[in-house]
């Protein structure tokens, strides 16, 4: 099993400088921007991670963890109609041409009679993971394609952020069915650190965006499922669940009670018609602090001692013209630092997310464009510039912020509007 390169550590002495490269938006034409919110039915409880898709496209974005979302279409796709879908609902058709600017979507559980699964073919949860992992190369999209995706990066020491970045950025998504690495290229980003509020401590999150690709189980099955890891673990069936009408099997999966090696547990989603993997959600067992410590911090002070209390991620597919391809990733990190001779410690909490907004199919192979590429070890640059621009994303669909961080951006537009105020000043004097 390989690790996530997720985390770097850094003292305050050490400075990343990297290049911001941008390009103009999508040339399409901004017909109307939608807010809406997705809520069950009956408890009017919020639906975070729901998929909200333009129909005769492939624009789409996911609900946040408050179940809010935001969706930018373009002026040709105003007479379609929006598709709200969410694991365990029935999906609902809304047309664009009905929604002045606001909407709350309500979804009606689905009713799943099958509590057992009963299938002949494959006698336990483990063969059916197995053959899931077998057939990906009919069930995932095996062209090159161009995908659009948003991310974005949130530090907290705490309850207080320290640390926000964001991102737009092209996917190189090569086949499922090839053994060669996607690729990264960076668009337009923006990011602000409050070093003051991380102490003595700079945490950095190693390779950004590539951390929630590698979440793409299908894509990447050596990070969690190689032919050596699958023995290691237990696999049961749960009770099975739908989506958009087809019945979905559980599959719980946990390491066995002899083995000593850090490994996962959570829940697999694969379609019963297709044996396709539809979503994910899992954690790491972080109970052996020393050997989790070493999977995650690339570099320490020597004074402290780091280790984390929690690692979780959640990858979402999504499904069109019978092809499966990856459509949103979640990583959330919680980190505990001791330093030697200190009463106190730090808690420090590390989320990521990436959600898919567009992408078109490449006929040829995808050109990479040398200036403009990630690497795999990136840590993003601190340019806050484009917090003051409220149409700084232009058309792009983004996933909408949070509540917290919403509040973070305003808290950082206020500072550099009063920065950029005394500076102003200071010139006129």
């Amino acid at each position: 099993m390989k690790n996530f390169p997720l985390l770097t550590l850094r003292t305050l002495a050490t400075l990343f400088i990297f290049s911001v490269f941008t390009i103009n938006a999508q040339d399409n034409q901004l017909g109307k921007e939608i807010k809406g919110t997705v809520v069950d039915q009956n408890t009017n409880d919020i639906l975070v991670f729901s998929d909200i898709v333009i129909t005769n496209s492939n624009i789409s974005t996911v609900t946040n963890t408050d179940g809010e979302f935001l969706l930018k279409i373009p002026q040709d796709l105003l007479d379609g109609t929006l598709i709200i879908s969410h694991l365990g609902y029935e999906k609902k058709e809304i047309k664009i041409s009905t929604i002045k600017n606001k909407i709350k979507v309500t979804l009606t559980p689905a009713i799943t009679e099958l509590n057992v699964v009963e299938i002949d073919t494959y006698k336990d949860a483990k063969a059916l993971l197995e053959a899931t992992l077998k057939n990906k190369s009919l069930l995932y999209n095996n062209d090159n394609t161009l995908m659009t995706g948003f991310y974005r990066e949130t530090i907290k020491k705490r309850k207080n952020n320290a640390s926000l970045s964001e991102a737009i950025v092209k996917i190189h998504k090569r086949p499922y069915s090839s053994n060669k690495r996607d690729a990264i290229e960076l668009i337009k980003s923006r990011k602000k650190t409050n070093y003051a509020k991380l102490d003595t401590l700079a945490l950095k999150l190693q390779g950004g965006p590539f951390s929630n690709l590698y979440t793409d189980i299908i894509k990447y099955p050596e990070y969690i499922f190689t032919k050596e890891d699958i023995p290691l673990y237990d696999f049961t069936f749960g009770k099975s669940t739908q989506i958009n009408e087809n019945l979905i099997y559980v599959i719980h999966f946990k390491q066995k009670p002899n083995v000593l090696t850090p490994l996962y547990y959570g829940k697999l989603y694969i379609e019963s018609k297709t044996l396709a993997l539809t979503n994910a959600v899992y954690s790491l067992n972080v109970e052996n602090k020393k050997l989790t410590s070493e999977m995650y911090v690339r570099k320490k002070p020597g004074a402290a001692q780091v280790y984390p209390t929690e690692a979780s991620y959640r990858v979402n597919y999504r499904t069109k013209n019978g092809k499966w391809q990856y459509a949103y990733s979640n990583i959330s990190l919680t980190f505990k630092v001791n330093w030697k001779r200190k009463l106190f410690n730090n808690i420090y909490t590390l989320n990521s997310e990436m959600a898919i907004t567009d992408w078109r199919i490449k006929d040829a192979d995808i050109e990479k464009p040398r200036n403009k590429m990630m690497r795999p070890t990136t840590i993003l640059v601190d340019a806050t510039s484009g917090f003051t621009d409220p149409k700084f994303w232009g058309v792009y669909n983004i996933i909408e912020p949070e509540k917290s961080i919403e509040s973070a951006i305003k808290k950082i537009q206020k500072q550099l509007l009063k920065k950029a105020k005394k500076n102003k000043e200071a010139n006129k004097v």
